[in-house]
């Protein structure tokens, strides 16, 4: 099984083109032997908005000593590994690993949601059979062979190795059980603590069952799917990926808001599930908010948790040190308060998904007549923006209580009576050159253009 080590924390991210150049070499010249491949790379970008290469999971190819070298020369060093291969990495970007076999096949495996989705939506023959039980913590199904150049399709579940691990039924049973126990979790307490303390439970008792990295999948499974019942684009765009049978496998980070009194108690909730703390940013003085990004390096989750902050907080380890209460609401503290807690109420505010950025752009709007706002990064090597926001309805009772505590006007009050909040959006972003950062500078205008006091 191969291991690839946590995130460093503050890590300052640079496009790596080199890798890059690398990596768009071997795609090209495997779409050239395998047409099949190459006419499924066409149909994501035309009917799904995304890009072959950012739904990869790894690359094998024959093992050759001048390839090695120059895996190495661009980046990628090597990793342990106990898979019969040498697997190349390269931890400054966020590109595929490399394999190097004793074989002639190239091979190219593409993430997906669940393999059966895939293999049905391809009407892959059932003598091709899917390697690894249901459910077990890696499935794959070689879907297309043709000139020594396989296309395989796989699924994870909190496991980084390249083959099916060993898995009885009695786990399997132990697994749909805790994803009923994940989508029907109770979300709305008449006191937040308890909430916290409900879900620590839920957390405990998965991680006992199922382990760290398994309950970790299976939770944040769930939590799209919370997500997207509450957000018609990504009901949309949903529905154009599993036509292809791909489902969500191109999530690049989920990011959840949070009150100030409970940062410290989210981040403790993604801890327990095995993340670690990346870079944190601060969008400035006038924005008055920050952010903890955390990975869950062995599920493939980034998690961007966003909190109300000063200025004189940011030096601070805002994630763990409790954030003394705060009568003024920014525009992440309003949106808790007209719709709850991220992890408890609300779901998420946004999924952030890889695409092809003019692709998607055009297709949701011309095709679907969804809007896309104006970017809020927009650079060679990373592009971003937000659907329109989704508008909720507001309770009467948080309404009162933001009115009681000082913390909307009078007519503030009555214009999320009449016309709700903006509650959700999906993201539309593209990397390039392997970038795995986000953008410092763009994120303060998003901020105040997502307020629900202006939106």
């Amino acid at each position: 099984m191969t291991t690839f080590a946590p995130a460093e924390t503050d890590t300052r991210w640079t496009p790596q083109p080199d890798s890059a150049r690398l990596i768009g070499r071997f795609v090209g010249e495997f779409l050239e032997r395998c047409p099949s491949a190459a006419d499924l790379a066409r149909r994501m970008r035309e009917q799904t908005g995304t890009r072959f290469v950012d739904w990869i999971d790894h690359i094998a190819l024959p093992a050759a000593t001048e390839l090695a070298k120059e895996l190495d020369r661009t980046g990628f060093s090597l990793q342990p590994s106990d898979e019969g291969a040498k697997c190349f990495v390269n931890p400054r970007g966020a590109f595929p690993p490399v394999l190097l076999r004793h074989s002639p096949v190239v091979q190219v495996a593409l993430k997906v949601e669940r393999v059966a989705d895939f293999a049905a939506a391809w009407q892959i023959p059932p003598e091709e059979p899917i390697e690894g039980e249901p459910l077990c913590p890696l499935r794959r199904v070689r879907a297309f062979s043709e000139h020594e150049a396989e296309l395989w399709a796989i699924e994870r579940h909190g496991f980084r190795g390249f083959s099916p691990p060993l898995w009885d039924a009695d786990v399997v049973m132990r697994a749909m059980q805790q994803i009923e126990v994940f989508r029907r979790r109770r979300r709305d307490f008449d006191d937040d603590e308890q909430g916290f303390e409900n879900l620590d439970g839920l957390l405990d008792a998965a991680i006992a069952e199922l382990g760290l990295d398994y309950a970790c999948d299976l939770f944040f499974a769930a939590e799209r799917e919370y997500w997207e019942r509450r957000n018609h684009a990504a009901q949309i765009q949903k529905r154009r990926q599993d036509r292809l049978g791909l489902g969500w496998a191109n999530h690049d980070h989920h990011t959840y808001r949070s009150s100030r009194q409970y940062f410290t108690r989210l981040i403790g909730i993604f801890e327990k599930l095995g993340f670690v703390c990346r870079e944190r940013f601060y969008a400035g003085a006038q924005a008055g908010w920050g952010a903890q990004v955390l990975e869950q390096p062995r599920a493939g989750i980034v998690v961007f948790a966003d909190v109300d902050l000063a200025p004189d907080e940011v030096l601070c380890d805002f994630a763990h040190e409790p954030l003394a209460p705060r009568q003024h609401l920014g525009t992440v503290g309003l949106w808790c308060g007209l719709h709850g807690e991220a992890i408890l109420q609300a779901g998420m505010h946004h999924l952030e998904c890889q695409f092809d950025f003019d692709a998607l752009r055009e297709q949701l709007e011309s095709r679907e007549s969804i809007h896309v706002m104006k970017p809020f990064t927009d650079m060679a090597h990373l592009r971003q923006a937000f659907t329109e926001g989704e508008r909720w309805q507001v309770s009467e009772s948080r309404i009162a209580r933001l009115l009681a505590n000082g913390q909307v006007t009078q007519q503030e009050a009555d214009q999320f009576r009449v016309h709700g909040a903006i509650g959700s959006h999906l993201e539309n972003l593209e990397r390039n050159d392997g970038f795995k950062g986000f953008n410092q500078q763009g994120i303060d205008e998003i901020i105040t253009r997502t307020d629900p006091r202006g939106a």
